[in-house]
């Protein structure tokens, strides 16, 4: 008989050895069909494609067949290693040292998934796994464009009649201890390129030319204050960071005739990505004063989202204090995550690791932690099930 995967630690050395840097799915996949189908998981592994995009596998694996649907969501590919010459041991080793396990994607994140599978293994092995429904939503594609991932394999599983009654994202959401904080919710993101137009010339005769450069700070000024709003209830304040000023001119005697602007913002629910565009599109005509421009909006935009309080969070929380003595903050905080595609489906969280040394290099997770994770995620199943009837 087959072994079940109860150790968290080894289930992430597996993980960790195989090089799945996006878009490859580097044998990850593989060995988790390998973890999950002793436990009784029906695995399908769809390829997604999208013209000028990597075709991405991606894995949908359900054990049971009726009541309540929990889904675990995440990601086996990770970002690249960089120089190997930064690590203290190879990115795709899994070594251990001082009790720690070393290896790209030890926290962001193969180790919530290696504790998961434990998690269940363990509920398996003790008798004491609940009647229902427990499915695994696992993209290769997170890292990346976030094209041929998340997005179609929700609609993959679908189509195939699976509806999920609630999902926990196994990101790693801690900022220094396991039982810091849960994510409830993330901001929006909405990016543009904004271009203001001017004419070329020689600088030695400016009233020939028409330099965009000198409307720039004032357009800068306008985009940034007065700031966008205060934050709400749920979030902190709407965020503008220009990140990229170019004009395209390597001279030094030549008067551009265009300045591009790249930016971003992290918005919160006092907007709509439609209200958004519109503001900085006033804001930027007002500082402009008539002067030409153009915009360009990046797609896609991720939509802002909260996800109630209720059982999920509820049950996430208690099995997080029961563990750790500590009860998580439920926080908006940080980037986007494929939670913003799910909560289309049904609510969503997110719990895993702690995220000090993601996409760093030597990035490591403790050993104690894995089997605190694992005991978590064991305590937040059975809670969570047990609400449900």
């Amino acid at each position: 008989m087959t072994a079940l995967p109860t150790d968290p630690a080894a289930n992430l050395l597996r993980l960790l050895r195989c090089p799945s840097v996006t878009p490859a799915e580097g044998g990850a996949l593989d060995e988790l069909c390998a973890m999950v189908e002793p436990l009784g998981f029906a695995v399908r592994r769809p390829v997604f494609c999208e013209p000028g995009t990597p075709d991405v596998e991606n894995l949908l694996a359900r054990r049971g067949t009726g009541g309540a649907h929990l889904c675990f969501a995440g990601h086996t590919d990770v970002v690249p290693p960089g120089a190997e010459a930064d690590w203290r041991h190879p990115p795709f080793s899994g070594a251990v040292e001082g009790g720690e396990m070393f290896g790209r994607g030890a926290v962001d994140m193969k180790g919530g998934i290696a504790c998961f599978v434990a998690a269940v293994a363990r509920l398996e092995v003790a008798g004491r796994l609940p009647e229902g429904r427990i499915s695994l939503l696992i993209t290769g594609d997170e890292e990346g464009p976030a094209v041929n991932g998340t997005v179609k394999l929700l609609d993959f599983a679908e189509a195939a009649g699976e509806r999920f009654d609630a999902c926990l994202v196994g990101e790693p959401t801690n900022p220094a201890a396991l039982g810091d904080m849960i994510k409830i919710g993330r901001r929006g993101s909405l990016s543009g390129r904004l271009a203001l137009i001017g004419r070329q010339g020689h600088v030695a005769y400016p009233h020939l030319a028409d330099n965009p450069m000198r409307r720039l700070a004032g357009v800068l000024d306008a985009l940034h204050h007065p700031p966008l709003d205060g934050g709400s209830e749920a979030f902190q304040p709407s965020n503008l960071e220009v990140t990229a000023v170019d004009t395209g001119n390597p001279a030094t005697n030549v008067v551009p005739a265009r300045v591009a602007v790249a930016f971003n913002v992290r918005f919160n629910d006092r907007w709509t990505p439609e209200a958004l565009r519109a503001e900085l599109v006033r804001r930027i005509e007002a500082a402009l004063g008539g002067a030409p421009y153009e915009i360009a909006w990046r797609a896609p935009v991720s939509d802002v989202f909260v996800t109630a309080a209720g059982p999920l969070t509820e049950a996430l929380s208690q099995a997080v204090e029961a563990v750790t003595g500590r009860r998580p903050d439920l926080s908006t905080s940080g980037g986007t995550s494929d939670a913003r595609f799910i909560k289309n489906h049904c609510p969503v969280v997110e719990f895993g690791l702690v995220g000090a040394t993601m996409h760093m290099a030597n990035e490591r997770v403790a050993l104690s932690d894995l089997e605190t994770l694992t005991a978590i995620y064991e305590t937040f199943v059975a809670r969570w099930f047990a609400a449900q009837s």
